[in-house]
């Protein structure tokens, strides 16, 4: 890709390397995790304010990349400014699967792994959903038991997966026939592959980003490389969810054409019984604001799909709005 991408650029190419050389020399810190309270197979669910008798807000991240982007660092943590709000938030950690796992599909992870540990709370829980993890929130709501989820919110959720682009998702089709038969074997998708999926969507950017970090100076540089170890690290997925992920969602559409389903019934986001909204942002690359679920309840945010997560606008485009909303329905 860096050949590619900087075939007429001998000094981008050089600009990115020195980059990437600084990105893997860099001082990093021991990250503490939050305490895991609750288990549901691989699944943990970890307690953002132990003690809390807030109302629970359950975040539920996206299968891809670690949890810890919900609660990235001081000042730049959903977790964090949910609990100074008062609320209880719970981090779910969909952990590393297990051999036993891999015919674990989406809907698996929904009715076999997100529904029991919503389960162990004592009280009806609010939903969060970042990226996929949106796309399962929904299912969730849809499939719970009556009053068990009461209101979900998505943040840059796809759900209209032809949004992509015929382009685009011909490309990902063929990255998915190349690796299907080797992750078939391992009975789990690397997030090796998953990285290179993103990269196809936007491969200059990923080039420019580690040609300025190159020259980025010291003050911001910790900032960037937090990011980019959460980009670049994760669990990989069970063999059954990448199948999903590049055929039922990607390739076919389903969630978008209303026949995807769990726990035995089609999933309509439009017709949940508890409250609803969403969060798009319309400079995403990963998840373009063309995917969005389309709800009724809609706020667009000029961020980008990490950006608006722990970028430095994040507290006033998409914290306090998130929390005003769930305040309405607490």
């Amino acid at each position: 890709m860096l050949r590619r991408e900087t075939a007429t650029s001998p000094q981008r190419a050089a600009a990115a390397l020195a980059g990437l050389r600084r990105y893997q020399e860099a001082p990093r810190s021991r990250r503490r995790l939050r305490p895991i309270r609750y288990r549901s197979g691989a699944a943990r669910l970890r307690d953002g304010a132990r003690g809390s008798t807030g109302v629970p807000v359950v975040l539920v991240p996206s299968l891809i990349n670690p949890p810890y982007v919900l609660d990235l660092a001081p000042g730049r943590s959903l977790v964090a400014h949910l609990a100074a709000a008062g609320f209880h938030p719970w981090l779910v950690d969909w952990g590393t699967p297990r051999a036993q796992d891999a015919g674990l599909d989406l809907a698996g992870h929904v009715t076999q792994r997100l529904l029991p540990l919503l389960g162990r709370l004592d009280r009806p829980a609010l939903l969060v959903g970042y990226c996929l993890g949106g796309t399962l929130a929904l299912a969730a709501a849809a499939t719970a038991a009556p009053g068990r989820v009461a209101g979900v919110a998505t943040i840059a959720a796809p759900w209209h997966f032809a949004g992509y682009g015929d382009e685009a998702r011909a490309a990902l089709a063929a990255l998915w026939a190349l690796v299907a038969p080797g992750a078939k074997a391992l009975g789990v998708l690397p997030m090796e592959v998953l990285q290179t999926a993103f990269w196809q969507l936007d491969p200059a950017r990923t080039i420019a980003k580690y040609a300025a970090f190159a020259t980025m100076p010291a003050s911001r540089a910790a900032d960037f490389v937090q990011v980019e170890d959460w980009a670049n690290g994760g669990a990989p997925l069970t063999y059954a969810a990448g199948a999903d992920l590049f055929e039922a969602l990607l390739a076919d559409n389903r969630p978008g054409r209303g026949a995807w389903q769990v726990g035995g019934r089609a999933v309509d986001p439009h017709a949940l019984s508890c409250p609803a909204t969403e969060f798009v942002s319309l400079t995403d690359r990963i998840t373009p604001a063309a995917t969005a679920v389309g709800l009724a309840s809609r706020r667009d945010l000029a961020a980008g799909h990490v950006g608006m997560m722990v970028g430095g606008r994040a507290r006033a485009l998409l914290y306090d709005p998130l929390t005003d909303w769930l305040r309405t329905i607490a």
